[in-house]
């Protein structure tokens, strides 16, 4: 299940991230720091949901 995570993970964390970085641009948020916030939020948020994902896929 590991590996179905992480190869989940691959493509959860650049969704997350990618409209995590959208949200905070159509904000009026355009500087570094929230910017590469966004990003590090989506991917650390997309760990328990590429989990649970492959839990549910196995299953």
């Amino acid at each position: 299940m590991m590996r179905l995570a992480s190869i989940l993970f691959s493509l959860i964390s650049t969704t997350l991230a990618g409209t995590a970085v959208i949200a905070v641009l159509v904000a009026g948020y355009d500087t570094l720091v929230p910017i590469l916030a966004a990003a590090a939020t989506g991917f650390v948020l997309a760990l328990p949901v590429s989990w649970f994902v492959a839990k549910k896929m196995v299953e």
